[in-house]
């Protein structure tokens, strides 16, 4: 354990935070955890309240931390411990905190657009988005091994999306929107195996990308 948390330090501080929320929010709410309230007061996304009150933004980020009860949860967590060591390997510490957080805004942008009327949480925005960047490291580098990771995260996205099709409880707009997100992410954040993947003007692109895509369908949910 002392070696995972040296070399992944990150994932292992996300693990913690997420943990320690779904535990508070067991205690404070015993027995209404899963309640559509007490996901609300605990940080989950409800675009149509953040379109009234525009000083609900920070909803864009606690969402990432909240989960839907236990199997949600352990689901979650289970594959934020494997999946995200993998992505700190590849991207360093700083960056994959940038790519897990940056993944999840634009999911919840996603799915304050395009389904206002759900209260919506969990991780699955950032993890879909840390899907799609080792899927675009692995599509466009060189490395055998990244190469291997990219073909087997397209199956599993694929899977994953498929799954969602057919699960109405499941958010598709935010998984959908992680998946933007991790995209981008990837092309501008270069990866510590691989530095020059993408050349300057593809990553300034993709970054501008990024924030005018948040911004513009943003601004349009709270006009």
């Amino acid at each position: 354990m002392k070696k995972v948390i040296k070399e992944s330090p990150v994932t292992i501080f996300l693990l913690a935070l997420t943990t320690l929320v779904f535990v508070a929010m067991q205690l404070i709410y015993f027995g209404n955890a899963t309640s559509t309230q007490a996901i609300f007061n605990s940080g989950g996304m409800y675009g149509a309240y953040v379109m009234y009150d525009h000083s609900q933004l920070w909803r864009l980020v606690t969402p990432i931390f909240v989960h839907i009860g236990w199997e949600h949860f352990f689901f979650n967590a289970l594959t934020l411990y494997f999946v995200g060591q993998m992505a700190e390997q590849i991207w360093g510490h700083h960056k994959f905190l940038a790519l897990y957080v940056l993944s999840g805004i634009v999911g919840n942008v996603f799915t304050l657009f395009f389904t206002p009327n759900v209260v919506a949480a969990g991780a699955s925005t950032s993890l879909f988005g840390v899907f799609a960047a080792i899927m675009v490291a692995g599509y466009f580098g060189r490395n055998p091994y990244l190469k291997e990771l990219g073909r087997n995260y397209q199956a599993l996205i694929l899977i994953n999306l498929l799954f969602n099709l057919f699960t109405p409880s499941v958010g598709i707009a935010g998984h959908i929107g992680g998946l933007v997100g991790g995209v981008l992410c990837a092309i501008f954040l270069p990866t510590l195996v691989e530095k020059h993947m993408f050349k300057p003007w593809q990553r300034w692109l993709a970054l501008a990308t990024y924030v005018v895509l948040s911004m513009v369908l943003i601004m349009i949910s709270l006009h």
